[in-house]
C-alpha cells in the first residue's frame, strides 16, 4: 500500500455489506479502511473492528459518530438507510471526502436533499455498483430507443428476503434507462403493483414485479415483449462481493474529481 493511499470509512460497518466493503477495503493495495461506524448503541462500538468481526486486530476502532470517523478519511462508503445517509452528506460535504452511496429506497424528495452536498463534495450514486448491472443499464437504453411502438417493457427483479424496499433500486435504475431511451419520464409511465382486476395493460407504461425469498443475491430481467417476439436481457448476481469491488472502485475514481453529483456509468466510462 502506497502512503498516499486514500482513507476510507464504511457506514454501517455491521451488516451483510458493511462486512463486505470492510473487507474489500482491507484487502486493496490502493486504499486503507481509518474508520468503521455503525448505529449508536451496537455492541460493537469501542471495540476493534476485526476483533468484531471474528479476526485478528485491525487497529480500527468501530465508532458511532460519523464525524468523528470522517476527520482522517478522504472518502465515505455507504450501504444504510436514506435519512442515515441524507446526514452523511452533509458531513461528506464538510470533509471534502467523496462520498460513495449505494443506499436505495430514496423517495424524489430526498434524492433532491442530496443535491446540496454535491455541490461541495464528489457524491457518486448508483442503484447497483456492479459492473454487469450498469452494461446492463446501457443495453436497456440503447434497446428502448431502437424498437418501435407496440413493444411492453417489464422489469423483473428478485432478491433475499430481508430486503427493505421494493422495486429494488436497481430496478428503478433499469425502469429509468428504459424511459430515457423512449424520451419519456418514468414517473409519468411507471406501473409499480398489480393486483385484483387492473383491466388490459396500459400501453407505453413500465411495469415492475418484485420478488422476495431465502438468499438470492439478485436479479434482473428486462423484458421487451412484442406481438410474437420478446426481448429478454438479464443480469444475476451470485456474490455481493461485486458490489463492494465496484463501491471501491468509485471511492478511488473520484479523488481528485471536480465536486458533483456521478453514478456508475461515469465510472467505468461508459457511453451514455
Amino acid at each position: 500500500m502506497t502512503e498516499s493511499a486514500p482513507g476510507i470509512v464504511i457506514m454501517g460497518a455491521a451488516g451483510r455489506m458493511g462486512r463486505m466493503l470492510v473487507q474489500a477495503v482491507a484487502e486493496s493495495e490502493r486504499a486503507k479502511l481509518v474508520g468503521a461506524v455503525v448505529r449508536p448503541g451496537h455492541d460493537w462500538v469501542g471495540e476493534d473492528l476485526g476483533h468484531a468481526m471474528g479476526g485478528p486486530a485491525m487497529g480500527v476502532t468501530v465508532s458511532d459518530d460519523p464525524l468523528e470517523a470522517m476527520a482522517r478519511a478522504q472518502a465515505v462508503i455507504d450501504f444504510t438507510s436514506p435519512e442515515t445517509t441524507l446526514e452523511v452528506a452533509h458531513l461528506a460535504a464538510q470533509a471534502r471526502a467523496v462520498h460513495v452511496i449505494g443506499t436505495t429506497g430514496f423517495d424524489d424528495g430526498q434524492i433532491e436533499r442530496l443535491v446540496p452536498a454535491s455541490r461541495h463534495s464528489v457524491q457518486v450514486r448508483a442503484g447497483n455498483m456492479s459492473l454487469g448491472v450498469n452494461l446492463l443499464t446501457g443495453l436497456t437504453k440503447m434497446v428502448a430507443a431502437a424498437l418501435e411502438d407496440g413493444w411492453d417493457i417489464e422489469v423483473v427483479e428478485a432478491h433475499h428476503n430481508r430486503k427493505a424496499d421494493a422495486p429494488s433500486g436497481t430496478a428503478l435504475m433499469l425502469g429509468e434507462a428504459a424511459a430515457e431511451g423512449r424520451g419519456v419520464t418514468l414517473a409519468e409511465v411507471a406501473d409499480r403493483g398489480r393486483d385484483g382486476l387492473t383491466g388490459p395493460r396500459e400501453a407505453g407504461h413500465i411495469g415492475f414485479s418484485a420478488i422476495r425469498g431465502g438468499d438470492i443475491v439478485g436479479e434482473h430481467d428486462v423484458i421487451f415483449a412484442g406481438q410474437g417476439e420478446r426481448i429478454v436481457l438479464r443480469h444475476v448476481a451470485s456474490d455481493r462481493v461485486i458490489f463492494a469491488r465496484g463501491a471501491l472502485r468509485a471511492a478511488l475514481w473520484g479523488q481528485g474529481r471536480s465536486p458533483g453529483a456521478y453514478d456508475m456509468i461515469d465510472v467505468l466510462g461508459l457511453d451514455r
